[in-house]
């Protein structure tokens, strides 16, 4: 079993072209297609965090309201960029979410990707130490709120408080048990993959790897997971870790289907630079069901990863991309065993 969810985005453009015309319609139509896609059999809804930009920014308004409207599949984020958060903040929103939803957040974090302002974490209050970067302030906040969603007591009690206080020293509340291990850390390199298994957090992979080393992008993104795993082991962390891989796959199972994405059977990997360095994007897979199972059984890192997450063009709607997840379950999952 592999467990199969979708990767949204969540754009919004004016345009009469786009069925998500505002972020209102981002906003509900994201709840919809969750709720739409655990009716089919999906396993997950993950949300992409982008500020600035006209796509989903505050993710746990939305994931609170995802979990109180589903009752089975995995909620998240895919992800949120810690240059942003302050942890202790996010370590009460994300506890209360996951309260909310019954223990399904499955929370992703990184550094975060290249930002539609310059240095936009400077406007919400987070500068880096000097002498260090914006990458070392993800990765102290990320250090933060890992230690503080243990639940362990830190901040001195006041002697004479509002409400009574519980013995000894007080921790975030609420604090939601079990959330520490479903942290995972969105890595676009090996390195930040091995640093991802020291840790103790899952690892979240996507479409794009900040790095190329000439060799197709999924052997590239299975080389990432097997140093990952690798670190995880020699770090002696007592739980199974979980893995993520994100792809662009469209099941051509309509006339529709072959109009949008029929121009996409013959895509490929691409290289380009990015943040002034080589970056590998993975291709669209996009064909008849049988197929396109075919080429899924020879990508390395999917056959790696315990869960798929699909990224949906959100801006077509909710019922087409519902329709995208229901023919890859139907049609493809089975041929390759994960249904």
């Amino acid at each position: 079993m592999k467990k199969i969810g979708f990767l949204s985005f969540g754009h919004w453009t004016p345009s009469p072209r786009s069925q998500v015309r505002s972020a209102s319609d981002a906003l509900l139509q994201s709840i919809e297609l969750a709720v739409a896609a655990e009716e089919v059999g999906a396993d997950g809804a993950y949300f992409r965090v982008h500020h600035f930009a006209r796509q989903l920014a505050s993710p746990f308004p939305l994931l609170a309201a995802v979990g109180a409207r589903t009752s089975r599949i995995e909620i998240g984020t895919g992800v949120i960029d810690m240059r942003y958060e302050n942890p202790l903040y996010m370590a009460e929103d994300a506890g209360s979410a996951d309260l909310i939803a019954g223990g399904r957040l499955q929370l992703g974090i990184s550094r975060g990707a290249p930002e539609q302002v310059i240095k936009g974490y400077e406007y919400f209050g987070h500068r880096p130490a000097e002498g260090t970067t914006d990458a070392d302030m993800a990765r102290e906040h990320t250090a933060t709120l890992l230690d503080v969603l243990k639940g362990e007591g830190f901040a001195e009690p006041n002697p004479q408080p509002m409400f009574p206080n519980p013995p000894g020293l007080l921790r975030i509340e609420p604090h939601s048990p079990g959330l520490r291990d479903r942290i995972w850390w969105g890595a676009g390199t090996r390195a930040t993959a091995t640093w991802a298994g020291e840790q103790g957090m899952n690892l979240m992979s996507s479409t794009l790897l900040t790095e190329d080393t000439g060799v197709p992008f999924h052997q590239l993104q299975a080389e990432q997971i097997q140093l990952f795993q690798e670190a995880w082991q020699a770090a002696g962390h007592a739980r199974e870790p979980r893995v993520s891989v994100s792809r662009s796959i469209f099941p051509i199972v309509s006339e529709l289907d072959h109009q949008l994405f029929g121009r996409e059977t013959a895509s490929t990997d691409k290289v380009g630079y990015l943040d002034e360095g080589l970056a590998r994007f993975g291709k669209t897979y996009a064909a008849e069901p049988d197929k396109l199972a075919r080429d899924l059984a020879q990508d390395e890192a999917v056959a790696a990863a315990d869960t798929l997450l699909l990224t949906v063009p959100n801006q077509l709607g909710v019922d087409y991309n519902a329709h995208v997840l229901d023919s890859l379950l139907r049609y493809v999952a089975p041929e390759l065993g994960w249904r």
